[in-house]
Order: C-alpha cells, then structure tokens, then sequence
C-alpha cells in the first residue's frame, strides 16, 4: 500500500469547511426552508401530543395578537429582550462574548431598585432619571468587570461572565432575605412593591419602555455604522492586532464597549423591575438574557433585524402562555415546540456559513482512497 493511499483512508469520511459566501437570495430562501421544517416538524409533535397542529399554530398568533390587552402582553415580552439583545451586539460585534447578559440585566435591576424603595419621596421626573442611571451603571459596571480581567489577565470572558450571573442572582436573593426584605410580608422573604411615584409611566397603556427600546434601536444602528467608536469595535472584532497596528487603544475600546454593553442591559433589568413587575425579584431577568444571545446571532447583530427577531420570540412565548391555558397542554409541551423551532433556525445558520466536504473516491479504482 502506497503511502499517498495511506494516507487517504487515514483522511475522515466528511469535514465541515467554511463555505464561500452565498448570494442573499439563497440564504434568504435557505432560512425560509428552515422556518418551513421546523413548522412541519412542530405539526408532528403537537399531533403525537393529541392536538391539531393548525389550530395551535393559529392559536399562538392569535393569542399573541388577538386583542388589544394580548397585543400589549406582547410587547411586555419583547421589551427586555429587545433591549438586552441590543446590549448584546455591541460585545458580539467585537467578538467579546458576553454570556453575562442575566446578571447585567439583574444587578442593573438591583441598583434602581435602592432607589425606588428608599427615596420614592423624591419628584419623579427626577427618580425616574436617577433610576434610569442607576440602571446603566450598575449594569455597565457588572460588564466592566470580566472586560477589566481579560485585558489585564486574558481570562475567558465566556466562563467570566457566565458566572458572574450567579452572583448577581445570590446578591438579590440575599437583600430579600435579608436588609431589604418587606417589613410587612409576615417573615415571607419578599421585596416591597414600589410606590407608584417609582414606577415607569403608561404610554398607549404599556410602561414607556417601549419608546426607550425602539429608540435604542436607531440609537445603536447609528453608532456601529456610522461613529468612529462603531467602526474601532469592528476593527478590533476582526483582528486585535490590525487595530494596534492603526494605532487604535484596544484595552480602552474593549473596556468602553464593554461598559455599555452591560449598561444597556442593566437598562432592561431598571425598565423591567420599575415598569413591569413593579418590585425586584429573582426571577427579574426570567432567562432573558441569554434568549437575547439567540436573537443577537440570528438577527446577525443588525439592530433592524433584532427588532423584528425578538417581536416573533415574544409573539411565540405570549401564543405558547394562551395555548397552555386554553388546551391544557403543559409548560414542557410548549418548551420542546420552541425547542423544535429554535433547532431547525439555528441549524440552518450552520448551513449559511458552513459545508461538508466528503473524502473523495479514488479516480483509478473507483473506491474510497
């Protein structure tokens, strides 16, 4: 046996290689096809599960939609995801990944919430803004935390913010056990309710958030394409070592770009806790944050695209809540039908960038080499 041939049967049967970029009308065809699978594919669970796939399918949209009060549950929904996968971006864009969404979201929540429940008694234009502050510092801080340890000390900044989630949740669950449980819940470890002078007004009867994210969305559009600060984060995303060579500081793009990142997450946790749930619980960023790391990638960090990627999450979470209620189905039913969707989106982006190469057969013999 040659060695040339040797060789060869040592060789794997398929390997996956980065595919050449493709037109975006077969990508476009492509994700739709995905879209298409993963709906026939959920048809087959909801019909072995003993429901009409077309009835639940139409249940979800119209649970999502059908009224004015649905519609506004709707919205509820998306407005921490928008905003946390908007955060999100800014640290993908980079290729810093921020795992850490959940606790930025969180301990941006906590630190408004100091100043919802101990000083309620100021104007309240003024609260709103502090809290809002709050919020952004908080959250900015918890993401300049793991941004600081990887310039200085080149940790991993997937385990580093990953774990700094945990921590974030423990420091919550220890103020309501403890300094600012409620003096009236009888022993029952709960967060008071926020006065009403510190809670987020009502615009078309949903808190304003929703102004803030959509405005948001503009807001981080324009600054990754069109500000010197948006084009430095994309420069040190694609090579660190082009960026210095242009004389760019990467420690202090890494550190600022970081800062807001988490600064508008913990806008989401401020905007959650004061307009929506009115208290600061445990459950403040509810997996949030690391659903927004979904939306982020299949939106390709285009805030347009996120906008309308975290609309059809919460249209299918607020559907999938209505479809509990109305046919019985349980919570893990209505899981593996987001699971089965999620599967075939996330795989057809696998498809968009890469491809197998089989080993090829032996041109004289006709086998495998």
């Amino acid at each position: 046996m040659s060695k040339e041939t040797e060789n060869r049967q040592r060789e794997p049967l398929a390997r996956v290689i980065k595919r050449a970029e493709m037109p975006a009308g077969k990508i476009a065809l492509l994700r739709l096809m995905a879209v298409f699978l993963s709906l026939i594919a959920g048809g087959i669970f909801i019909g072995c599960v003993g429901q009409n796939p077309f009835v639940i399918y139409g249940t979800i949209i119209s649970g999502a939609c059908r009224s004015v009060m649905a519609f506004q549950g709707t919205v509820k929904i998306m407005i921490p995801l928008l905003i946390s996968s908007l955060g999100i971006t800014l640290a993908f864009k980079m290729k810093f990944w921020n795992i850490g969404a959940e606790g930025q979201i969180i301990f941006g929540a906590t630190c408004a919430t100091f100043f919802a429940l101990f000083c309620s008694g100021w104007n309240h234009v003024v609260l709103v803004v502090v809290m809002f502050l709050a919020g952004i510092i908080g959250g900015g801080i918890w993401g300049l935390i793991p941004a600081f340890f990887k310039v200085k000390y080149n940790t991993n900044e997937t385990l580093f913010t990953l774990m700094l989630n945990y921590i974030a949740l423990h420091i919550v669950s220890y103020l309501r056990d403890g300094p600012w449980m409620d003096p009236g819940s009888q022993g029952f470890p709960k967060i008071a309710r926020f006065d009403k002078n510190a809670s987020l007004d009502k615009l078309f009867g949903i808190q304003f958030g929703w102004l803030i994210a959509l405005i948001l969305v503009a807001v981080v559009y324009v600054y990754i394409k069109y500000t010197k600060q948006g084009y430095e984060i994309s420069v040190v995303g694609e090579s660190q070592d082009t960026a210095r060579y242009a004389g760019m500081n990467v420690k202090k793009i890494v550190l600022r770009t970081m800062f807001l990142s988490g600064g508008i997450c913990g806008m989401a946790g401020m905007i959650q806790a004061t307009g929506s749930d009115i208290t600061l619980t445990a459950s403040v960023a509810g997996g949030v944050g690391f659903t927004a790391i979904i939306v982020a990638w299949l939106a390709q960090l285009n805030p347009f695209s996120i906008l309308i990627v975290s609309f059809l999450f919460s249209v299918l979470e607020k559907g999938s809540s209505v479809v509990q209620s109305n046919y019985g189905l349980s919570t893990d039913c209505a899981d593996v039908l987001q699971g089965i969707i999620l599967f075939f989106i996330l795989g057809c982006e696998f498809f968009v960038r890469y491809q197998f190469q089989f080993r090829k057969k032996n041109a004289g013999t006709g086998k495998e080499g």
